[in-house]
C-alpha cells in the first residue's frame, strides 16, 4: 500500500508523535499504528494468509482501542517498523491473488468480498488517514502538503495567525445575531 501518516511524524519529538490532540485521543503514532493493525487482518486474515506476529484480535473486546494509540513501551521505529511489515505482507497478498479473488471479512455484516473490494476499502480509509494525519501535524507546528518538511516559506507563525483571524472574523460576521460561541461548541 503505502506510507501515508508516518511520515508526518518525521522531525517531531516523541511526545508530539504520541500526544492526544483531540478529544478522542487521536494522535500521530497511533494512526500509523491503527493503519498497521488493520491492514494485517485485511490483507492477511480475509484472505487465509494471517499476518505472522501476534496482533491484538478484531473480536477481542478487552483489546478494542488498543490499535489507536502508542504504549510508552512502544518506539516509534517498532510501530514504523510494524507498518513495513504489514505493507511488504500486504504487497504479497496483492501479487498472489487475482482482483477477483474471494476473501472472507467476518466483522463486515456482507461478508464475502473479492480483493477489488478490500483494496477500494483500504484505499479509502488509509486516505482518510492521511488527511487526519495532515490536519494533527498542522496543529503542531504549521506543516502541510504532501509530507512534514513542506512549509510555504509565506506560512510563518504570524502568517497563519492572520490568516486564522480573517477566517474567525468572517464567520462571527457571518451569524451577527447570535453569541460568540465557544472553542469547545
Amino acid at each position: 500500500m503505502d506510507e501515508p501518516a508516518h511520515g508526518q511524524a518525521d522531525g517531531l519529538g516523541e511526545y508530539d508523535i504520541r500526544r492526544p490532540l483531540t478529544s478522542t485521543g487521536t494522535n500521530l503514532l497511533g494512526l500509523v499504528k491503527h493503519l498497521a493493525v488493520w491492514e494485517s487482518r485485511y490483507f492477511g486474515e480475509v484472505f487465509g494468509r494471517p499476518f505472522p506476529e501476534d496482533l491484538p484480535r478484531w473480536d477481542d473486546e478487552a483489546a478494542s482501542g488498543t490499535d489507536l494509540w502508542a504504549t510508552e513501551h512502544e518506539s516509534r521505529e517498532d510501530i514504523i517498523g510494524l507498518y513495513r511489515r504489514v505493507w511488504a505482507h500486504a504487497d504479497a497478498t496483492i501479487a498472489a491473488h487475482s482482483l477477483d479473488s474471494p476473501g472472507h471479512v467476518p466483522w463486515w455484516p456482507q461478508p464475502d468480498v473479492q480483493l477489488f473490494n478490500i483494496l477500494v476499502h483500504l484505499l479509502s480509509e488509509t486516505s482518510r488517514h492521511a488527511g487526519h494525519a495532515d490536519i494533527l501535524r498542522e496543529q503542531l507546528d504549521g506543516s502541510t502538503g504532501t509530507t512534514a518538511a513542506h512549509v510555504p516559506s509565506h506560512h510563518d507563525a504570524a502568517s497563519r495567525q492572520e490568516q486564522y483571524a480573517l477566517i474567525e472574523r468572517a464567520a462571527k460576521a457571518a451569524v451577527p445575531d447570535r453569541a460568540t460561541p465557544s472553542p469547545t461548541s
